[in-house]
């Protein structure tokens, strides 16, 4: 059997770390490949480790067909809802694929108000066009950030701070995020500081980083209220950042549509001659 290994699929979870691809190798030994590889074609989106020890060790491993996926994003969508069911992933791990799935759904939803406008547009000028039914509503559109939380089994204020690491922590902090190092209270506090006295306290080890995350919030203490950066989002509980590219991205595609439309108009009044 001809199994492709997407190497951009491979690397959309974090690995495992050494200890659990060591724990997974031990198993397989022990009693063989139980579960089934997921495939979507040829292309392997499921069972990567699995398929490298077998492959190690020459022992024999089932598959399955996925035949629900359209699209890459189906796929994408379909392994973060595996990961984010999964006892062994970590706080840190389940915010950012739920907040990677939110992405995923915000583009979706803007693609979709851009072509129902283009159809209905359409329509107006093709007293012939067949009606068209509209695309089914995305389950569980994670539009809000109380809904991100809910997918991700973590509070609010975790995704907060987990969307704060995103946009400001330097590589070194992230690492000791995932490594266990910290929590996310301490890793955001920290990540306010300048890169460099954020790569300074996380090479400094879990002390350092305690430290530098007191006087980060010695310093918010000491600032008047009125001057703090906000970290807790708008009124309506969704992520600015979300809002501004949802909003490119419906001005993009409404742009693209507009142009479409011109075409559209062009065709049909040389049919009309």
């Amino acid at each position: 059997m001809q199994i492709t290994v997407n190497e951009e699929l491979k690397a959309y979870i974090d690995p495992l770390t050494p200890d659990e691809h060591a724990a997974l190798e031990r198993s397989i030994l022990a009693e063989g490949c139980r579960d089934a590889l997921v495939l979507w074609g040829d292309v392997l989106v499921d069972g990567h480790n699995r398929y490298g020890i077998c492959q190690k060790h020459g022992l024999p491993f089932q598959t399955v067909q996925n035949t629900r996926f359209q699209s890459i994003e189906d796929v994408h969508l379909w392994m973060i809802d595996q990961h984010l069911g999964r006892r062994s992933v970590s706080d840190f791990q389940r915010g950012v694929l739920a907040l990677r799935k939110r992405e995923i759904l915000a583009e979706r939803r803007a693609q979709t108000i851009a072509a129902t406008a283009f159809r209905d547009e359409a329509a107006t000028h093709d007293s012939i066009a067949e009606p068209q039914n509209s695309a089914a509503p995305e389950p569980n559109p994670l539009k809000s950030r109380t809904d991100v939380a809910k997918a991700a089994r973590l509070s609010s204020s975790q995704v907060v701070h987990i969307e704060k690491i995103q946009k400001q922590a330097a590589p070194e902090l992230v690492a000791a995020i995932k490594a266990g190092t910290i929590s996310l209270n301490t890793a955001a506090a920290v990540a306010s500081l300048p890169a460099e006295e954020q790569k300074s306290a996380a090479l400094g080890g879990k002390e350092e980083l305690k430290q530098a995350a007191k006087r980060v919030r010695e310093v918010k203490r000491k600032t008047p209220p009125d001057t703090q950066p906000s970290d807790e989002g708008d009124s309506a509980d969704t992520a600015p950042s979300e809002l501004q590219a949802l909003r490119e991205q419906v001005a993009a595609l409404t742009a693209e549509n507009q142009a479409l439309r011109a075409q559209v108009a062009q065709l049909q009044a040389q049919l009309a001659v």
